[in-house]
């Protein structure tokens, strides 16, 4: 495989090119990966050493041309995005650009070079209000222009839709990380959590883990249904890669410690009040079924 991974320096960029490459493995790695990352949120410290990985710096909604970084690419994991709610409210062009026109010139890319297959990173956002906020807006932009070239062009896409990722690797600082690793954070440094209205707003959390699994899982599908570049037949798919069960912020802090030293702030607008994954077609299709739970996870790594 010869694969061409946007955001590769993010947390779930970097969990999927260990994947690529043999879990890291210095001496043999079968795929040819190569990363591009404008390294924004991701960190160089998150490339490994392994022959057959090549990182970049680039910037998805600038860049129109990949061929002088990657010959006869097979698959684009394109993973690299503008995240998070609240901070798309103050910056919402930043979004517009890296998740609608970054994400369409991925896809020109992939079409003006032989149909390349796209596996595309969605938001469970999208259940929710698309207008509540520049980042759920901007993701599900990014959506319809993958079924568009799917439709118009050939374009094989798979759109994996995530649910509340965290595991090793996210991040723990700032104002682009997740509950999981802000609670992490703040635990390891013992202050008091601080959490958005009553904490009783319930999350879908899936670990990285299950997430690679899927995407991978995905990519082979795309190739055992001759998703190929001469061979297409049925080129656009979406799979919802979510645990199947959800539980409260309350529960979460619970979680670090029965009665954890926590304070309620106002609750942040733009936000879902709850999500939950009940679609069951990557577990039908994919035989795709997450192993790990949250309240596990967190017992195990913080206890």
């Amino acid at each position: 495989m010869r694969a061409l991974v946007t955001g590769g320096c993010g947390f779930i960029g970097t969990n999927l090119i260990k994947r690529l490459s043999n879990n890291n493995h210095k001496e043999y790695c079968e795929n040819i990966v190569v990363s591009i990352d404008d390294y924004s949120t991701g960190s160089g410290d998150n490339e490994i050493e392994c022959n057959g990985v090549q990182y970049f710096g680039g910037d998805i909604s600038k860049v129109t041309d990949y061929s002088n970084i990657i010959d006869d690419c097979d698959i684009i994991f394109h993973l690299a995005a503008k995240a998070r709610i609240q901070p798309s409210f103050e910056t919402p062009t930043e979004y517009f650009q890296s998740n609608a026109a970054g994400t369409q010139n991925i896809l020109e890319w992939a079409r003006k070079n032989g149909n390349i297959p796209v596996v595309y990173a969605g938001s469970s956002s999208k259940h929710g209000d698309i207008y509540s906020n520049p980042y759920t807006f901007t993701k599900w932009q990014g959506e319809q222009l993958c079924e568009m070239y799917s439709k118009l062009y050939n374009l094989p896409v798979t759109i994996c839709r995530f649910y509340n990722v965290y595991g090793p690797h996210q991040l723990t600082e700032g104002e682009y990380c997740t509950v999981i690793g802000i609670f992490e954070s703040l635990y390891k440094k013992d202050k008091l959590f601080t959490i958005t209205g009553d904490g009783e707003q319930r999350r879908d959390f899936t670990h990285v883990d299950d997430i690679v699994d899927g995407l991978m899982r995905c990519y082979t599908s795309m190739l055992d249904s001759k998703y190929s570049h001469t061979h297409a037949t049925n080129n656009f798919n979406e799979f919802e890669l979510g645990r199947g069960k959800n539980y409260s912020i309350n529960e979460i802090a619970d979680a670090f410690g029965e009665g954890y030293p926590r304070k309620y702030v106002d609750e942040w607008r733009g936000e879902m009040r709850e999500t939950l994954c009940t679609d069951t077609k990557a577990r039908e299709q994919l035989d795709w079924k997450p192993t790990r739970d949250v309240i596990e996870y967190i017992k195990e790594t913080n206890g």
